[in-house]
């Protein structure tokens, strides 16, 4: 009697093949800015004032795989679905794969361990210390929770802050060292604008502010806007970077 299975030979998947398979089994819908639907996207909008004086400062959020965007607006206080401060200007779609670990050629952008044996991120023991989750919207609903119990504040415990803390519990990259400075130059430096209008929105109160503090002030008014734009860059670097705890929230 021949053997069961005889002539068959299994053979392990290539990662392309399995993170083909994981997007077969795990599909995202489109990006639909006329729903505000952006899955597993970092989203960016403009601060009323704030980003008038320093256009690099704004306010961000975290989808959902299904779109939907969740951001810390507020003391104990997480928007679902009704990102603060009005529409998306800009967004960043993230690849929420996760690579087989026996596969070294390619890097995981994603750790989801079911145990400490499972990481796939090379800072397994910080990586399960901080926290871990399951899934891309697990992780983001842990986060979640822990957010609806901390104060807000725009200097300290920011929407920044809560996005920074949904990459690190899926260990985004390989990294555990996402923080208000680098989620914010990843938005700004690869975040795609939704539209012109966008652009518009964005812009067109900063140019509207500095226009008419130039004619009513003068000069002085440049520098002044300058020098706040410089003190908001440096105390978040300070704080991200030299003094341990200060925007830790």
């Amino acid at each position: 009697m021949p053997a069961p299975f005889e002539g068959m030979e299994l053979k392990a998947g290539s990662a392309d093949e399995t993170v083909s398979l994981q997007d077969e089994l795990w599909p995202l819908s489109e990006i639909d800015p006329k729903k505000s639907r952006f899955p597993c996207c970092i989203v960016w909008t403009p601060l009323p004032v704030v980003s008038w004086l320093a256009p690099f400062i704004g306010h961000v959020g975290i989808c959902k795989e299904d779109g939907t965007v969740l951001d810390f607006s507020g003391s104990n206080l997480v928007n679902v679905d009704d990102f603060a401060f009005g529409t998306v200007a800009r967004y960043l779609q993230l690849d929420r794969r996760q690579i087989h670990p026996t596969h070294a050629a390619f890097l995981s952008q994603c750790c989801f361990p079911p145990n400490l044996s499972g990481h796939t991120c090379k800072e397994r023991y910080k990586h399960h210390e901080f926290g871990t989750a399951i899934s891309w919207d697990d992780a983001l609903q842990s986060s979640m929770h822990q957010y609806e119990h901390k104060a807000y504040n725009l200097l300290t415990c920011n929407s920044h802050s809560f996005v920074a803390n949904c990459l690190n519990r899926v260990c985004y990259g390989g990294s555990m060292s996402w923080n208000v400075i680098n989620v914010a130059a990843l938005v700004l430096w690869k975040g795609k604008w939704v539209d012109f209008m966008s652009i518009l929105k964005s812009f067109l109160p900063l140019l509207v502010v500095l226009c008419l503090g130039i004619y009513m002030v003068g000069w002085p008014f440049l520098v002044g806007q300058l020098s706040f734009s410089l003190l908001l860059l440096t105390w978040f670097v300070i704080g991200t970077y030299f003094v341990k705890g200060m925007l830790d929230c």
